[in-house]
């Protein structure tokens, strides 16, 4: 019987996806990576678009919001006015039936009135 001789090697290179090194697999990434980055840079800074406006202003833009806060305004307002009439109405017969618990809804409904009503003059006191 004749004995066959056989070696026994030790992989010593690190070798990963197929036969290339990690070395190797991150060099091409960073060849493949950098291009594509500065490239897409590149692409979204020259699509820059000029705008030609006109030296009027913005009130043509500001004009239907400052109307529409205006409207909004008036209308808090007047609901305002409303519940504070109904509020005062409704504590003057909450004092004539001596009901203190609704003597005392109808008084937050009173300063939620007064609030209401006068949120214009706060609104216009800090400057919008």
């Amino acid at each position: 019987m004749r004995k066959k001789s056989t070696a026994v090697t030790a992989n010593t290179s690190n070798k990963v996806n197929g036969g290339n090194t990690m070395k190797g697999f991150y060099g091409n990434v960073k060849k493949k990576l950098i291009p594509t980055v500065f490239g897409s840079v590149m692409a979204v800074s020259l699509m820059s678009t000029q705008c030609f406006a006109a030296a009027t202003g913005t009130s043509a833009v500001t004009q239907p919001l400052d109307n529409l806060k205006t409207l909004v305004i008036a209308v808090i307002g007047a609901v305002g006015v409303i519940i504070l009439a109904k509020n005062v109405m409704e504590f003057a017969q909450a004092y004539q039936q001596q009901d203190s618990s609704t003597m005392n809804s109808a008084l937050k409904g009173i300063v939620a009135g007064v609030m209401m009503a006068g949120i214009s003059t706060v609104l216009t006191f800090l400057g919008f």
